[in-house]
């Protein structure tokens, strides 16, 4: 069999298999380069609020606050939220533990008018909040773990936040334009549970086999260039 032979039939039975996966990494790309990342971040709805100094002199140790919240923590850190300041306790095994920076008492549960307030002071842009709901456990699409307000908004991207039940941080922000990102994105790796593996087998495979797409395609044009330009060189007896 000829190598034009082997090399067409390779690039056809080849193509047909990784075609459609081609066509989806190419219209990923263009989804990713199309749409504004900061967008799709919801970074443009996320309001510029400037952090309150914090009252040092007023809080609490952390040694005092972990032993009032009867923790040993691996690692402390006090920082400043939207509910005041709060040291937030690593442990060695669990979630962190997060108390009140003054007192070292955990944070009162919030209801749901005090977390619209906090949605719409976070908020940048012409929607309002028509719906404020606890989950008791984190989507999949917010990355995060445990329980969380979500709040969404009627702007023309159907943003919704979400926001830590301890807290009010912003901790996560979604629309439908992350979504259609999502979707493309998750075609373009081949990762369709979590969304962040771009190492898997899988995908490995099909970048090898359409790269056996392109270099049998440069053989065949190759060759077909070959022919195509000695038809056109004049034979000794034509040139005479």
């Amino acid at each position: 069999m000829s190598l034009l032979r082997i090399a067409t039939w390779l690039h056809k039975w080849i193509g047909l298999i990784v075609g459609v996966q081609i066509l989806f990494w190419v219209a990923g790309g263009v989804v990713m380069t199309v749409l504004p990342i900061e967008k799709v971040r919801g970074e443009h709805h996320l309001a510029e609020i400037a952090p309150k100094p914090l009252p040092l002199d007023r809080l609490a140790t952390a040694a005092d606050a972990a032993r009032r919240a009867g923790v040993t923590p691996i690692e402390a850190q006090v920082k400043a939220t939207p509910r005041g300041p709060v040291w937030v306790f690593k442990l060695a095994e669990g979630d962190p533990v997060i108390v009140a920076a003054d007192s070292g008492a955990p944070l009162a549960a919030m209801s749901p008018e005090q977390v619209r307030a906090f949605a719409i002071r976070a908020y940048k842009g012409e929607g309002a909040p028509i719906s404020v709901r606890l989950l008791s456990a984190a989507p999949p699409e917010t990355g995060k773990t445990g329980p969380l307000w979500r709040v969404d908004f009627d702007d023309a991207e159907k943003t919704a936040f979400y926001l830590s039940p301890q807290t009010a941080e912003v901790v996560s922000r979604r629309s439908d334009m992350w979504r259609f990102y999502d979707f493309f994105w998750r075609l373009h790796i081949l990762d369709f549970e979590e969304g962040d593996d771009f190492n898997h087998p899988l995908l490995i495979a099909a970048a090898l086999v359409s790269l056996a797409v392109v270099i049998t395609g440069f053989v065949l044009l190759w060759i077909r260039i070959g022919r195509d330009l000695s038809r056109r060189r004049p034979r000794a007896s034509e040139a005479v």
